[in-house]
């Protein structure tokens, strides 16, 4: 799981704009928003720099 759309809310940014920044379709980045598939683990980071967040921002904690 993965928090993708949060972080983009929080930023205000949409997932239009984050498709054109890593350069993917609008699809694939909607199937990443509402964790239908998950990004490789090199894509998370491209998403993770475009943000300008920690990749660990975007994932899910499996433990507390």
């Amino acid at each position: 799981m993965n928090r993708i759309k949060e972080v983009l809310k929080e930023q205000g940014r949409t997932q239009t704009w984050l498709a054109e920044q890593i350069g993917k379709s609008y699809v694939v980045v909607t199937n990443y928003c509402n964790n239908n598939t998950q990004p490789s683990i090199p894509v998370l980071r491209h998403i993770a720099e475009v943000l300008d967040v920690d990749i660990r921002e975007l994932l899910v904690p499996t433990k507390e």
